[in-house]
């Protein structure tokens, strides 16, 4: 496969190479992330269950309080943030939290062009989102959706 490019917006610099996890739903970090373990907590969130440590985070854009920004800070005290996030539109409660968390963010990203399982690398010095390898998620997201709610 030819790597995909997809120019966008540097919020906050960095670069990595991960697994994608991708959401068409706007994310909360406050109540919607287990700041204990970084799991996605929110019902009826089509990511409700999936871990994002280690993970290009790429959704819509964040809603919610400011203190969101503080869970996001504090996910990465604990190594449990994403490697990266990656936005259609970035918000303030995202970008502060990034900043604060050294978190590399994109934004003005097409983020439908990116799917779960993809191996994806953020060059946010740049503004590039290169998706390297088409994956499949083998099943992970749905392995850990039911998980959650045994």
């Amino acid at each position: 496969m030819q790597p995909i490019t997809l120019k966008g917006r540097r919020i906050v610099e960095g670069r990595c190479k991960a697994e994608a996890l991708v959401s068409t739903k706007p994310i909360s970090f406050l109540g919607g992330v287990d700041s204990a373990n970084g799991k996605i907590i929110e019902k009826n969130h089509d990511l409700c269950g999936a871990y994002i440590k280690n993970r290009v985070l790429c959704f819509p854009h964040g809603r919610g309080s400011t203190v969101g920004s503080y869970v996001l800070y504090s996910l990465a005290k604990k190594n449990l943030a994403p490697k990266a996030i990656v936005n259609q539109k970035a918000d303030p409660v995202v970008v502060i939290g990034a900043i604060i968390a050294d978190v590399p963010t994109i934004d003005q990203i097409d983020i439908k062009q990116i799917k779960t399982g993809d191996l994806v690398e953020v060059d946010a010095y740049n503004g590039f989102v290169k998706i390297l390898e088409r994956r499949r998620a083998k099943g992970r997201v749905l392995n850990e959706r039911r998980r959650a709610h045994i």
